[in-house]
């Protein structure tokens, strides 16, 4: 397919990174497939991650077509360009369509980005996940990669102020060994593997992030900072479901 709008606005994410001087680590590139089909599993604590993750292929000089919820795409600013780069529209209400495009991606040998979390982590540690990144995988006959974000939060995340602008941040984005999830196998049990390990290398890029001020709030509440535990951002989270129906009951 022709891509005319996805390699401009890599070049323009990268200028402007470099600008910021944002120290961008990525570690683990070499378990991205150089050809075929792969689900990239990648935890989310920011309205900026698809950004990063994308950043993780360039190395093997892919792109990657990321699954994200309708609303995205119904903007008239990022609706556009996410059409332009052939990523994923997701209606929840219809979940069938997603997952169907997300399976046809693969097959035709594309990487497709899932953000398993389903939303944004308050907590900045690993939600329940559910077993669709595995049941593509399985469907499509191709590797799962997990991967975990870190730093992404203190530009922009749920109920913080956008700090777009803000210079010098440090970034990690590891990626971990291929999983070869195959028909037959529990996709909860796999899924909660892959959770596993998620969550141990998230832990890895959050002890080994450098100058940490003590109380962060970008920091999970267990190393130290004032992020809301996970029962209290289940909490949260829950509460803002039950005013988003209330917007939308007549």
């Amino acid at each position: 397919m022709a891509e005319i709008v996805y390699p401009p606005v890599i070049g323009a994410a990268r200028t402007l990174f470099r600008a910021l001087d944002l120290k961008i680590r990525i570690e683990g590139a070499e378990h991205i497939p150089r050809t075929g089909g792969a689900v990239l599993v990648s935890n989310h604590i920011s309205y900026l991650d698809f950004i990063f993750a994308g950043l993780s292929t360039l190395p093997t000089k892919r792109l990657v077509r990321f699954m994200a919820k309708k609303e995205v795409f119904d903007h008239k600013i990022s609706g556009p360009l996410m059409r332009g780069m052939h990523h994923i529209p997701v209606d929840r209400a219809a979940g069938a369509a997603a997952f169907g495009a997300a399976l046809k991606s693969l097959k035709g040998g594309e990487i497709v980005g899932v953000f398993a979390e389903a939303t944004i982590s308050r907590s900045f540690t690993i939600k329940e996940i559910k077993n669709g990144a595995v049941r593509m995988a399985v469907g499509a006959k191709v590797p799962m990669i997990p991967m975990a974000l870190w730093g992404t939060q203190r530009l922009w995340t749920k109920g913080h102020p956008k700090k777009l602008l803000q210079r010098h941040v440090p970034i990690t984005i590891l990626l971990g060994e291929p999983m070869h999830p195959q028909r037959g196998d529990d996709y909860d049990a796999v899924s909660a593997d892959l959770r596993e390990r998620m969550a141990a290398m998230l832990d890895q890029a959050q002890r080994s992030y450098p100058e940490i001020p003590p109380g962060a709030w970008w920091q999970p509440r267990h190393l130290g900072g004032t992020a809301p535990t996970p029962e209290e951002a289940a909490e949260m989270d829950e509460a803002e479901a039950k005013a988003r129906e209330a917007r939308h009951t007549p």
